[in-house]
Parts: structure tokens; C-alpha cells; sequence
């Protein structure tokens, strides 16, 4: 019996079936589908979570019974901007400055030596080079730190050996930067930051460099311009879209963090630890909320003028 003699039965006209050829033909409709169970997680999990705790920014506690009186004020919101307060967001603001300024500066020589001279072998070492230390746990790098930093550290030890140790003593008497040693200080705080988040700044400035024509280079090289006028006119504009997209990352990573404040840094608190203690043991949750608004609003207007560099193309 040959197989054009063969009788198949037709496939069965199921509710599966009608399903599923609906779903082939209206590609838009299974996308779709596929996105509502995250974006629904996402949606009432995550932001509604965020919001009912946003919104708690409109209510006020009752200094006398220390409950949270419902009822519709701006004092929460207000009270920001009293000098304390005020202090906690622009220290924060600062501290994550610093920290974007330095991971620049350090990772721009990096990612350009990575992007321009790196061979092959070279290339995938530095990749490697780069994320080990995000293999590794948080925790540990922060207390590994602390333990660099501590006065009898081996940071002190080493200034000591190198005849530097009366630059340190100075550096530490001054007034912002300075304390006790550098575990108990701004520098280890931005020092540790930095150590942190510096892969965050090296990937996106070695991918913007990458793309750096070199002709470019060379033409302006060919026209008479020197090394520094070459790196600032060609070089530069065309990286700073990696810039801006590390600095994304090193900014907002360092306003929203509490634990390295906490373990390493002075007992001025930061946005990240006035969060956790006015909503933790000050029971302060309006107060609370209206601080957790600040960075929201601050990262806000550093995207909106990030994207006008391009940045995102570079993330």
C-alpha cells in the first residue's frame, strides 16, 4: 500500500486548537499574554506596594500618641525642608556626587585602554577582571573595607611605611572629610562606594568607547590637533553618553544605599538610613515616606536631563 492511498484522520477542531491559531495569527495578542504575569507583578506587587507607602507622605504623626493621623496635610512634606532634614538629602546628594566623580576618573583611563589597546586575550581578562567582584558577596566586600580602613588597617600600615602617615592624621582632622580614621569618615564611605559600583562605570564607558570611530581620531590627529585637544573635542563628546550611563548607575545606587553608611561612615545619617529608622524604630511612617520621595524626584531629574545626552543608548 503506497502512502498516497493512506487515509489520515484531520486533526481535531478542539478549543486548544482554535486557541492556539488564534494566538499564531495575532503575534500582538500572544506578546501580550506572555507580558500581562509579570507586568500584573510588577504592577500590584512592586508599585502598588510603593505607592500605599508613598502615599503615607500626605498623612502626619501625632507627637502626643505617636499615631498616624489620616487626614490630608503638606507639614509631612514640609518638614523636609527644616535644616536637619534638609542636611540628610544634601549630604546624600553629595556623597553619591563624589562617588560618580571618582568612579569617572577612574574608570575612563580603564575602559580606554580596554577599548583601544586591549587584544583579544587582553580583552576577555579585563571582562573578567571587572565582574569577579560582583561574584563576590556584598557584605564581605563592605566589612573587608571597614577592616582596609580601620586605623590599624593595612591602608595606615602602609601610609606608615610610606612615610605618609602626618598626610593621613591631616587629612583626617579636616573638618567634612576627616574623623576618627577612615572607617569612621566620609573618604572610606566614598572610598568603599566607589569600590562598589566602579564595574557599573567601566562597562558603559568602554562600550561608548568602542564605538568611537578611529578615523575620526586619526583625521584630527592628521589636521594638526594634539593629544589633549584631540580627547577633548572628539574623544570625549562621543563617550560621554557612557558617561552619563554609568553615572546612572554609580548616582543612584549610592542615594538609595543604607548598609554602607551604616557599617562604615559617621553617625550622620543619609537618605537610606533615614528611611530605615523613621520607619523601623521612630515609627515615623509619613516621615518616612516623604524622605523616600527625594531620590525618587532627584533620579527623575537626572534621567530627564540623561536622556538629552543620549546616555541610554549607551546602557
Amino acid at each position: 500500500m503506497s502512502l498516497a492511498t493512506l487515509a489520515f484522520p484531520e486533526p481535531r477542531e478542539g478549543i486548544l486548537r482554535r486557541v492556539s491559531d488564534v494566538l499564531v495569527r495575532r503575534a500582538r495578542l500572544l506578546t501580550l499574554l506572555l507580558l500581562v504575569p509579570p507586568l500584573l507583578w510588577i504592577g500590584l506587587v512592586y508599585l502598588g506596594s510603593l505607592f500605599v507607602f508613598l502615599g503615607q507622605s500626605i498623612f502626619s504623626i501625632d507627637e502626643f500618641s505617636g499615631t498616624i493621623v489620616r487626614e490630608p496635610t503638606t507639614a509631612t512634606l514640609l518638614e523636609l525642608f527644616r535644616p536637619a532634614n534638609f542636611d540628610i538629602v544634601l549630604r546624600t546628594v553629595g556623597v553619591a556626587a563624589a562617588v560618580t566623580v571618582l568612579c569617572t576618573l577612574l574608570a575612563f583611563p580603564i575602559a580606554y585602554y580596554a577599548a583601544r589597546y586591549a587584544g583579544p586575550k587582553v580583552k576577555a581578562g579585563f571582562y573578567l577582571a571587572v565582574m569577579m567582584p560582583l561574584w563576590s558577596s556584598y557584605l564581605v566586600k563592605v566589612y573587608g573595607w571597614k577592616l582596609l580602613l580601620a586605623k590599624e588597617g593595612a591602608i595606615g600600615w602602609f601610609a606608615g611605611k610610606l612615610g605618609l602617615a602626618g598626610a593621613l592624621e591631616a587629612w583626617l582632622a579636616l573638618p567634612v572629610v576627616g574623623g576618627p580614621s577612615l572607617s569612621v569618615s566620609y573618604t572610606g564611605m566614598v572610598l568603599t562606594f566607589t569600590y562598589l559600583w566602579l564595574p557599573f562605570m567601566i562597562l558603559p564607558v568602554q562600550a561608548a568607547l568602542e564605538r568611537v570611530p578611529p578615523n575620526l581620531i586619526e583625521a584630527a590627529g592628521d589636521l594638526g590637533a594634539h593629544p589633549g585637544l584631540v580627547f577633548r573635542t572628539v574623544i570625549l563628546p562621543l563617550a560621554m553618553p557612557g558617561v552619563v550611563a554609568g553615572a546612572i548607575f554609580t548616582f543612584s545606587l549610592t542615594l538609595g544605599d543604607y548598609i554602607v553608611p551604616q557599617i562604615i561612615g559617621t553617625s550622620a545619617l543619609v537618605l537610606g538610613q533615614a528611611v530605615y529608622t523613621l520607619q523601623g524604630t521612630a515609627g515615623n511612617i509619613p516621615l518616612a515616606a516623604a524622605f523616600s520621595l527625594v531620590p525618587i524626584l532627584v533620579m527623575a531629574l537626572f534621567l530627564t536631563l540623561a536622556r538629552r545626552t543620549g546616555a541610554f543608548d549607551a546602557l
